[in-house]
Parts: C-alpha cells; sequence; structure tokens
C-alpha cells in the first residue's frame, strides 16, 4: 500500500462515516468530506456526523427477522456505527432506537479520535481524483448530482422520503396516552399509545386526508417509497387503511375502558431521558400549520407542541444494476458509490454499505480479492439483488428474507423459517470472515 496515498469519502453520514472508520482502522488515511454546515438540505437540523434525518429506530433487533439478522452479520463483521448505536440505545420495545444527538456525538468522537481520518468540511461539487467512495446520501448537493449523472450516465432516478413530526413530551396528556407496547401488560412498555373510537378515528381520516401539503400532487407508488408514505397518502387508499398500518390498534388495550381502541396512534421515545417522542409512521407531506392542527385531534395530543415538524424531500439513487458492478464501483473508474444512493434503503443498510465498500476499496489499495459476501445472508442477498442485470425496474429496497435464496428440504412454518434462514445466513458468513482473515484482520 502507498503510504502516501488516501481514499477520499464524500459525504459524512451512516455509510460514509463507517467506511470512514473501517479504511482508518485497516491503515488507509481518508479524507471525509461533509458539506454542512457550510451547505445543508432541507432534511438535515445538524451539522453532526451520521445524523439520523427521518425516524431514530434502526428497527427490529430479533435475530430471525431480517432487519435483526442485519445486525448480527454486522456485529460479525466489526461494525463501528452498530456499536455507537448500542450505546446511544433508547428503550423501543424489540427495535433498536437511538438518541440521534448522543449517537452522532459517539461517531463523531470515534471519527475526531482516528488520526487516519481528515475531516474537511465543505460541498463537493466535482467528483474527486484518485480513489474515491461517494456516500453523499440520497440527498447530495445538486452539484454533485449533476456530475454523478454524468459519471453513470442514464441511470439517475428519483423518490419522495418524508419523515414523522416529533413532540414535546411534557405536552402530551398522560391521562390519555398510556404506556404500552403491542401484547404486554397495561402499564408496561416502551411506547406511549393514543387511543381513538370509531368516531375520532373517522374525523381524524376526513381532516388528513383534506389538508394542505407542501407538494401539492396525488402521488402514484412508484412516486414513493413503501416504507417511508407519508400517512395522509397511507389514508387517501381507503377509510380503513392506517387502521391496519400505522395505526392499528392490535394488542393494546385503553386502561379507561379496559378494551381494545378502534385505532391508536403510537408514540416512541427520541432520547434517553424521554423528553421528546416520535409519532410511528406519521411521516408526512402536510403544511406545518396543518399539522398543527390536523395531528392535535389526536387524543392526547390536544396541546402539543412540536420539537420538528414532519418533512417531505426528494431522494435520489442510481439504477445500480446497470450502472454499477457487484461492489457497487463505476466500472472503469476509481469511484464507488456506498449508501442509500445505490437505492440499498434503510438505517442499517447504509451503516452496512459504508462497512462493504470499506472492505473493497480497501482490496483495492491492498491488490486483494474484493470481499464477496455469501449470498445466503441478509447483506449477501441484498447486494445480490441491487447489482443484478436481471433487477428491473429497480427500486430502493430494505433487507428481506424475500430475496435470500430458498431452503432446502421441508417447507417450514413462517417463523421456523425464519430463524433457519438467520441460522444459515450467520455460519456461512462466520466462515468466510475466517477464511478471509487479510479483509478482516482474523477477526
Amino acid at each position: 500500500m502507498d503510504k502516501d496515498s488516501f481514499v477520499t469519502i464524500v459525504g459524512a453520514g451512516l455509510a460514509g462515516s463507517e467506511c470512514a472508520l473501517q479504511l482508518a482502522r485497516r491503515g488507509v488515511r481518508v479524507r471525509l468530506c461533509e458539506q454542512r454546515p457550510l451547505a445543508t438540505t432541507e432534511a438535515h437540523h445538524t451539522d453532526g456526523l451520521a445524523e439520523l434525518v427521518c425516524s431514530n429506530s434502526l428497527k427490529a433487533t430479533r435475530r430471525d427477522s431480517a432487519a435483526g439478522l442485519l445486525k448480527a452479520e454486522l456485529e460479525l463483521m466489526g461494525s463501528e456505527l452498530l456499536a455507537c448505536a448500542r450505546e446511544a440505545s433508547v428503550p423501543a420495545g424489540g427495535a433498536l432506537a437511538v438518541d440521534r444527538e448522543r449517537f452522532s456525538a459517539l461517531v463523531g468522537g470515534r471519527v475526531a479520535a482516528e488520526p487516519n481520518i481528515e475531516l474537511v468540511r465543505g460541498e463537493v461539487t466535482e467528483v474527486p481524483e484518485g480513489r474515491v467512495v461517494i456516500a453523499a446520501g440520497p440527498l447530495c448537493s445538486d452539484a454533485l448530482a449533476a456530475r454523478i449523472s454524468e459519471l453513470v450516465g442514464a441511470g439517475s432516478l428519483s423518490f419522495f422520503d418524508a419523515a414523522a413530526p416529533i413532540v414535546d413530551a411534557e405536552t402530551i396528556d398522560r391521562t390519555v396516552a398510556f404506556s404500552q407496547s403491542r401484547y404486554e401488560e397495561a402499564g408496561a412498555g416502551d411506547y406511549l399509545n393514543c387511543p381513538m373510537d370509531k368516531a375520532e378515528y373517522e374525523a381524524f381520516i376526513t381532516e388528513l386526508v383534506g389538508a394542505r401539503r407542501v407538494v401539492a400532487k396525488d402521488f402514484e407508488q412508484r412516486d414513493l417509497f413503501c416504507a417511508c408514505q407519508p400517512v395522509e397518502e397511507v389514508a387517501r387508499t381507503g377509510l380503513d387503511a392506517a387502521r391496519y398500518g400505522a395505526m392499528k390498534p392490535v394488542g393494546l388495550v385503553d386502561p379507561r375502558s379496559g378494551r381494545r381502541p378502534w385505532a391508536v396512534v403510537q408514540l416512541r421515545p427520541e432520547n434517553a431521558a424521554h423528553t421528546a417522542y416520535n409519532l410511528v409512521g406519521f411521516q408526512t407531506n402536510l403544511t406545518w400549520p396543518e399539522q398543527r392542527r390536523v395531528f392535535r385531534m389526536i387524543p392526547g395530543l390536544e396541546g402539543a407542541e412540536f420539537f420538528r415538524y414532519g418533512v417531505m424531500h426528494r431522494n435520489s439513487f442510481v439504477d445500480a444494476p446497470r450502472v454499477l458492478d457487484d461492489t457497487f464501483a463505476v466500472p472503469g473508474t476509481q469511484v464507488r458509490l456506498a449508501g442509500q444512493i445505490c437505492g440499498t434503503e434503510g438505517y442499517t443498510e447504509a451503516i452496512a454499505s459504508g462497512l462493504l465498500s470499506a472492505l473493497n476499496t480497501y482490496a483495492d489499495v491492498s491488490g486483494l480479492e474484493h470481499a464477496r459476501l455469501p449470498e445466503t445472508g441478509a447483506l449477501g442477498s441484498l447486494v445480490a439483488y441491487a447489482t443484478n442485470s436481471k433487477t428491473s425496474p429497480y427500486q430502493p429496497m430494505h433487507v428481506n428474507f424475500g430475496i435470500v435464496p430458498p431452503l432446502g428440504g421441508p417447507r417450514l412454518k413462517k417463523r421456523e423459517r425464519y430463524a433457519a434462514y438467520a441460522d444459515r445466513a450467520l455460519a456461512d458468513l462466520a466462515a468466510y470472515v475466517t477464511e478471509r482473515g487479510d479483509l478482516f484482520g482474523g477477526r
């Protein structure tokens, strides 16, 4: 490895920060470029590294879920940011949710303490020379997005994404909102629940659907990433759509009536002190005045004060199966993409993409064989899906068990099948990590 060479990483979000730390730990000098605070986006609120702009949840931790399996895989591979997330975690039932500010501070601290990383603040408007990892996220600047489009050809696509509002905990009416996680004892659990009867629900949905929006259009499914559809778009598909989605009341009992509510809005803590709560599944495109008006119709939130309103923004990603190779590199160049700009959607997926881009960039500078993870795993199957030329049309994808190779033998029930997927995946990955000590350092 040339001791005078360095890798430029554009973007200090989840993927870029993970990539930088992994390369630095392997002795590679890194120039980590972050445009904030000199330039920012409509979704960011701080200049911190690895800022979470939508939810504060990294999803399920159960190993027999795809999201939980991905976390187990990241632990096997030594993820830096997953360790930060564990340290910054806040109660969220079976999910890994974090205190956003503490998580960002932990990541920033690790980056600042690493002598092989130079953090450079300022907007990148051209693709840098030399070895480059572009991890600018789906909200990269217009100038850089244009350069990426030129680099990959006509492969740039876009979709709309949204974030949910956050309310001041002290303004939630605790005589109405009750504490309970689904199927747990009343008064237990990490969520607050705002119950609705049928009349309250139907009045709320009527106002929600008719409220003024920022982006005034009726979206089609292809315009929206399905996991982040605005709640009003879900409601627009049918009166009961929200009640079978984010507002489903199953496993919950209103202590005032002793019965299951007709519908419920769940609130998840944003930080360890429980001073702020996120409206779960309430990503929105409503104007801020309409959010105040409509969301205060929710029982228990009549006097709610908002620390942050929900926002909607355009995300961009490339047509990875046609413009990137199986390491997410642009063929014929020294440029590799990482994170959500590749269409691998989700916080933990972005972290995983950053780790994998570090492994393959390290392989490039060290003359090693690229990392090709077992396709039986959550990350390996996602990469295979995202770089398979037969994947068409290409849309953002989370890890899920629908893209892993099927099991042999007799058909199993769903939970048993998912557990078997996880067992196979972790055994295969553990063997691969041991085999590739040149990349993983004998981890």
